[in-house]
């Protein structure tokens, strides 16, 4: 993956000002025009450097080589953000591994099997049914099936009351 590969070159580079065991943060820039993937590590460093984080910044991105982690471009940006632009070619190469993963692309098995319940609405419909209801619903059977995608077994409980006059009333509010 791009970001493992951009994070392995920054931390190359931070060795090389002398600096180890700083974690590197990356994070996807909001304005897409600011490149593929931004860090603020040099702004971290810099009171610990006793340096500018623009020079920080600026030694750093002098200090990736231009062919690594298909990264086109990095530039230094604002205060002393480190902005990496990635190859085109480096990113349909990513739109290649999820077509070849198909339906399996991003699942993991993490929950080995282990039953997790999810219990979600619990909606009493002797009183006002509402908007929430159906959000907390479809939120709560979404947060299941992220939890199958990812290896856990999830039983769903929806609760609501049916019995007698709770149904008798919910006729006369409907």
């Amino acid at each position: 993956m791009s970001e493992a590969r951009v994070r392995e070159a920054l931390e190359r580079a931070l060795g090389e000002l002398g600096v180890e065991g700083v974690q590197v943060h990356l994070e996807r820039p909001r304005d897409p025009g600011h490149g593929d993937l931004a860090s603020n590590v040099a702004m971290a460093l810099a009171s610990k450097l006793g340096r500018p984080p623009r020079e920080v910044a600026q030694e750093l991105a002098d200090a990736i080589p231009a062919d690594v982690a298909g990264v086109r471009k990095v530039e230094v940006a604002g205060p002393g953000f480190l902005n990496f632009h990635l190859r085109t070619d480096e990113l349909a190469a990513r739109v290649g591994e999820v077509v070849q993963g198909d339906e399996a692309f991003g699942r993991c098995a993490v929950g080995g099997s282990e039953s997790v319940m999810v219990e979600f609405v619990s909606a009493n419909p002797t009183g006002p049914l509402h908007l929430g209801h159906g959000r907390q619903a479809a939120l709560g059977d979404a947060i299941a099936s992220l939890l199958e995608w990812n290896g856990w077994s999830a039983h769903r409980e929806f609760y609501y009351n049916d019995a007698g006059r709770q149904m008798e009333l919910l006729g006369r509010s409907v």
